[in-house]
């Protein structure tokens, strides 16, 4: 994984970035992120995602196996390894799922190239916001999302940002930033007294 999006790169993402380098070379490209590891629960999550994006671009009568495949995959990474990841999502190149469950993915949401996912990630509508198909979150390229990041909203997330653990993001975030919660405050412990322990009570004491 290269770390970081080279400018020359363009911005290809889902079936546009499938048709322009082609299925083989965009899965080549997954596998090698994904430390060429077939069985990784992410590389199978992003290698079913794109599968579902194919089969979009395939005529008939390719396209209803390809579909009937990815929608298999599709449960099976949801319900085996905890990733959510459906096929309206646009993601670019080099998407890194780095640890599976816990994982669900806005169903509209666009992710630019070098992007890096781990466990309990959240990326959801906000209360007050209803599905529209095609308008959700846009994450920027070399995005990463440490454990636990609940992303709410459809919301901006620029270029080079890095997101801490447990960070819940409501608004537009900069590119080329840090995102971070509080340290937990260290309180000294109150150590309680020892309690005497009761008396024993006597065999004398055992027959009055």
């Amino acid at each position: 994984m290269s770390g970081q999006t080279d400018n020359h790169d363009p911005v290809l993402v889902g079936g546009a970035l499938v048709r322009e380098m082609g299925l083989r070379a965009v899965v080549a490209e997954d596998f090698q992120t994904h430390g060429r590891d077939f069985w990784a629960p992410g590389f199978q999550a992003i290698l079913t995602y794109r599968l579902g994006i194919w089969s979009r671009i395939l005529g008939r009568p390719f396209r209803w196996p390809v579909t009937l495949l990815y929608l298999i995959g599709f449960q099976i990474c949801r319900a085996v390894y905890g990733i959510e990841l459906r096929r309206s999502v646009r993601i670019g190149r080099r998407f890194l799922i780095g640890h599976q469950h816990g994982i669900v993915i806005h169903r509209f949401a666009t992710f630019g190239n070098d992007c890096i996912i781990r466990q309990g990630v959240t990326l959801g509508i906000a209360n007050e916001e209803r599905w529209q198909r095609g308008v959700g979150p846009v994450i920027g390229n070399n995005v990463s999302f440490s454990p636990g990041c609940v992303i709410i909203g459809n919301i901006k997330i620029g270029d080079n940002v890095q997101i801490g653990p447990n960070c819940v993001v409501t608004s537009d975030v900069p590119a080329n930033r840090t995102l971070f919660v509080p340290p937990p405050r260290v309180l000294p412990r109150e150590i309680q007294p020892e309690r005497d322990s009761p008396p024993l009570q006597t065999e004398k004491e055992d027959m009055t």
